[in-house]
């Protein structure tokens, strides 16, 4: 049976998931929308055909009315998710709820808490549960293709001109307006590890800083935008990156809409904060960070995230006591080694279109058949499980600003 969904937030991420009911109608509608941007609202509304006045400005207009779909998909910024996350459970909507949960500890808890005394099943998009990689990983673990885990490797490569973009100038460069780094980015990869180790973290620590994206790297001749006329010869140049580039997700982030003309660019590049200097913005969150980990029966895992990267991908080797999976986003295959026979065997990754290398698609099939019911528990990143891993990223962050202080869980 098809089910519908009301977004609530029609920035980038939002419109990524509702795109699948256009590619998937027979699963999936969308039958109302909440933006409170005119361009965006407008946009969405045709994109997906909807009368105007199911087209509303805030997401309290949505509630204002009887539940009139099966879900909502709330897609709003990181601090802009408790309230309307706790009024659609009080009118008994399921969620699709993008990550992170809340940058609140306490209120990630509430949420959980509320959805299940309401029976409403809420799903955090931990899209990377979704792709064939991860999912290929998980299955070998369980049949028990590398024995017993033992230590876990992993790498998140955030990427030089990614950091710039979302870490600097963008939304989520600063922890008191957002999350801090290791919530806003890496609740992704401290999920994922929990998800394949299977095991309870109980103690961890973690260092990191903002290394380079600051003041004291700023050159001498640089003026606070670079529309300002700028001449340093510098890699993170505005007009490189959004007005001279064929990168869309920059060109339409930087102009607040879809496919954007160079005018309306370059207008936002000097009036906007997508064209300061990224040596000259009121960023705090780290550019490195490390996290150390001990679960339990012994197993050790150090997550890794660098902003010092060419490319916007995972690496990570788990090693268990039979042999060792090793893979990385970028390449289709897993190298899986048997210690027994000493051979190292490619293992084909299905290639699936789409964003975060098919977990766009992956999470909304899967949102899907949890609404029907078909699935549930680790099949599914469900609210409960996903805030007690948020608790890694709280505790991770009170570690290292605490200049690497042991945590215990």
């Amino acid at each position: 049976m098809k089910k519908t969904a009301i977004l609530i937030g029609a920035g980038q991420r939002g419109i990524v998931y509702a795109n699948f009911a256009l590619s998937h109608p027979e699963e999936f509608e969308i039958v109302g929308i909440a933006e409170s941007d005119a361009t965006r609202r407008d946009q969405a509304r045709e994109k997906f055909k909807l009368a105007p006045e199911v087209c509303l400005n805030t997401w309290e207009d949505v509630f204002t009315r009887e539940k009139w779909a099966d879900a909502v998909m709330i897609c709003t910024q990181d601090t802009m998710h408790y309230e309307p996350v706790m009024a659609a459970i009080r009118q008994g909507y399921d969620i699709l709820l993008e990550k992170p949960i809340s940058p609140s500890e306490r209120e990630c808890m509430e949420i959980a808490e509320a959805a299940e005394e309401a029976g409403v099943k809420v799903m955090v998009c931990h899209v990377l549960r979704f792709t064939p990689l991860f999912s290929q990983v998980r299955r070998l673990i369980e049949d028990g293709a590398i024995g017993d885990v033992v230590t876990f490797v992993h790498n998140e490569n955030v990427g030089d001109t990614h950091h710039a973009h979302s870490f600097t100038r963008g939304h989520w460069r600063n922890t008191r307006e957002s999350s801090p780094m290791i919530l806003a980015k890496a609740c992704h990869d401290l999920d994922i590890m929990q998800w394949l180790v299977g095991k309870k973290c109980l103690a961890l620590q973690s260092f990191g800083s903002l290394k380079f994206f600051n003041e004291q790297n700023k050159p001498a001749e640089a003026p606070p935008r670079c529309t300002d006329g700028c001449t340093a010869d510098c890699p993170y140049d505005a007009r490189k990156l959004y007005l001279h580039s064929q990168n869309g997700w920059f060109r339409s982030v930087a102009a607040g809409y879809q496919n954007p003309a160079d005018a309306d660019v370059l207008r936002a590049l000097e009036n906007g904060p997508y064209g300061r200097c990224v040596f000259q913005c009121d960023n705090d969150v780290v550019d490195h960070q490390t996290v150390n980990m001990l679960f339990e029966d012994g197993i050790t895992a150090v997550f890794s995230m660098s902003s010092f990267t060419p490319e916007i991908s995972r690496s990570f080797k788990i090693m268990g006591t039979k042999g060792q999976i090793k893979a990385h986003t970028h390449e289709k295959t897993i190298l899986l080694t048997d210690f027994t026979t000493r051979e190292e065997r490619e293992i084909p990754v299905e290639a699936i279109e789409g964003g975060h290398d098919g977990g766009d698609i992956g999470i909304m099939k899967s949102f899907c058949a949890y609404l029907r019911g078909e699935i549930s528990g680790s099949q599914v990143s469900e609210v409960r499980i996903s805030a007690e891993n948020h608790r890694l990223c709280f505790k991770a962050e009170e570690s290292r600003v605490n200049g690497g202080k042991l945590i215990t869980l």
